[in-house]
């Protein structure tokens, strides 16, 4: 997934926003730590569950990303209103895991990353990961995101 991350990180810009959806376990962090690489941002990417939101600036010049996680948030944009989203949106990379239908309002483009995993006994021996890739809005319409799903 960290490759996943790197590859998707040359192709995102201020503005855009990701959303990464997928079972416990199936790799959001972990895309989310090769994006960051991939930005040259400053700091560790872990996951925020505790503290919902983190902001990593960039070390190279470029977007700052802010990595949100929105599983404890029970609510939609209202409950994530609280966070600002809407005004670190224009100048940074905004990557939310557990965010399908609660930060979608935040912008008419947007990328929808989904990981699929095998669950119960296939897991162990078989740890495969299928990543569907899909763009929201003009921002998308003309960017080739077949190399990043697998």
């Amino acid at each position: 997934m960290r490759e996943v991350g790197l590859r998707l990180a040359g192709l995102l810009r201020p503005g855009d926003l990701v959303l990464l959806s997928g079972p416990l376990g199936a790799g959001k962090t972990t895309l989310a730590r090769g994006l960051g690489e991939g930005l040259g941002v400053r700091g560790a990417v872990t996951s925020p569950t505790f503290v919902i939101a983190r902001v990593h600036p960039s070390l190279s010049g470029g977007p700052a990303l802010v990595h949100v996680d929105a599983y404890r948030l029970g609510g939609g944009l209202d409950e994530m209103e609280d966070l600002d989203l809407d005004v670190s949106l224009p100048e940074s990379v905004v990557v939310v895991e557990w965010g399908e239908g609660k930060v979608e309002e935040l912008s008419e483009d947007r990328l929808h990353v989904l990981i699929g995993r095998a669950e119960g006994e296939e897991t162990v021996e078989n740890d495969v990961r299928e990543v569907t890739v899909a763009g929201v809005g003009a921002r998308w319409a003309a960017v080739d995101l077949a190399p990043l799903a697998g």
